[in-house]
């Protein structure tokens, strides 16, 4: 957010018949909502520059998160227009800048307070950590590292939430062993429960997953959902608003492919998540993950790092083999300005593993994807998004705001 103030030059002269102030103009400017983030422009601090001449002309800057911004043109519009309906107001300069990198992140960290703010309740606590696993196109291992990701935090001792919201290609089930179907009472949904083994210390409480996936709900896995984009996202709704999620360290989303519907109204309802994008050494897997990573920015999801699924196959003999090509994580990270964080090598274990409900984080440590697997676990609960208890008073803060906000979640 720009730390500038507006400046006032050549201010109307006392006496002048034109009784126009930059508080009036700022005044009007605080109702023109960026059509992308939802925020005025103002506590967005998107007007660098405001001046007003002796003859009533105005002159706004008005510096944009990127200077081929689509909608510059309609935030244009909206600025002229509300500036011109003041009295004394004789013509309207509109200029653009540039916001540098510390006002984007200004920006979007207000946008994603603001969205948190107007958010519908969920039965999500504000001291989970939600991470969506997101890939843009199938094929690329996203359901397999959510799953492996998951066990290993659960390893850790963490209490771990897993959403299928892949709602029409659901897999988690499967890769995860689980047949039962949901129960629950009083409308709510209780989650199915594995219980996993504490690896870090065997004499501290397990952790454990909860998982919520579609493929718990129709009578078998083969079985078509002929569902439309509305039906889909109320499906979503309902898993977030009606499980019985309880006090979670993490949620991890299993993303469907593409940037549809179902991507904008998690954005919405989980105002907090962020996003962890898989993609492998093609060049064409990284060039729709890119996508991905633009559509959760402009959903304000801040996006953590990239994870190269596939890497390479490494034989028995110790050779590497790139089957896949190489360096698209690498190019995918530096695209979208985020860490690679992890490459996944290639091993049949993971995917036979995945078949007979065996994840392979599950497995001797000494194996390759097991090994990387659980160490993308230490790096998200020490470095990148350690639980909340974790990280100081911000957790104690959350939970007061949670707490604030609970008699409202009774209200019909």
């Amino acid at each position: 957010m720009s730390t500038n103030e507006p400046r006032d030059e050549n201010f109307a002269r006392a006496g002048s018949s034109t009784p126009l102030t930059v508080e009036a103009v700022q005044g009007v400017l605080n109702g023109v909502i960026d059509p992308e983030l939802k925020v005025s422009i103002t506590e967005l601090g998107m007007v660098s520059e405001l001046l007003i001449s002796d003859l009533g002309v105005v002159t706004v800057e008005i510096a944009l998160t990127t200077a081929a911004c689509p909608l510059r043109y309609q935030i244009k519009r909206e600025v002229e227009s509300k500036i011109e309906g003041l009295p004394g107001v004789s013509e309207v300069i509109v200029k653009y800048g540039e916001m540098t990198a510390e006002q984007k992140t200004n920006a979007m960290e207000r946008a994603r307070f603001q969205a948190r703010e107007n958010a519908a309740p969920t039965e999500v606590s504000a001291t989970t950590r939600v991470l969506a696993i997101a890939s843009g196109k199938g094929g690329v291992g996203k359901s397999s590292v959510t799953v492996n990701l998951a066990y290993a935090l659960a390893a850790r001792g963490l209490k771990v939430g897993v959403l299928d919201a892949d709602i029409w290609g659901f897999s988690i089930p499967r890769m995860l062993g689980i047949n039962d179907r949901l129960s629950g009472t009083d409308g709510k949904i209780t989650p199915n429960h594995i219980s996993v083994p504490n690896r870090l210390d065997p004499d501290s409480p397990d952790g454990g997953l909860e998982v919520t996936s579609m493929g718990f709900l129709v009578e078998d896995e083969t079985s078509a959902l002929m569902w439309r984009g509305l039906i889909l996202t109320r499906a979503l709704e309902q898993f977030l608003t009606d499980v019985r999620w309880g006090e979670l360290d993490y949620l991890l989303i299993d993303m469907p492919p593409g940037t549809g519907d179902i991507q904008m109204a998690l954005a919405r309802m989980l105002p907090q998540a962020e996003m962890l994008v898989v993609t492998t050494p093609a060049k064409a897997a990284q060039k729709v993950a890119a996508r991905v990573a633009d559509m959760a920015r402009r959903s304000h999801m801040k996006v953590v790092g990239v994870v190269e699924n596939m890497s390479a196959f490494v034989a028995p003999t110790g050779e590497s083999y790139e089957l896949f090509g190489q360096g698209g994580g690498a190019t995918l990270a530096a695209e979208i300005d985020a860490p690679l964080i992890m490459q996944i090598p290639l091993e049949p274990a993971v995917s036979q593993g995945s078949d007979e409900g065996r994840p392979a984080a599950q497995s001797d440590l000494g194996a390759p994807a097991a090994t990387a697997f659980h160490e993308l676990a230490r790096l998200v609960a020490t470095d990148l998004l350690p639980p909340l208890e974790m990280a100081g008073c911000t957790a104690r803060i959350l939970e007061i705001m949670a707490a604030a906000a609970s008699p409202k979640r009774a209200t019909p």
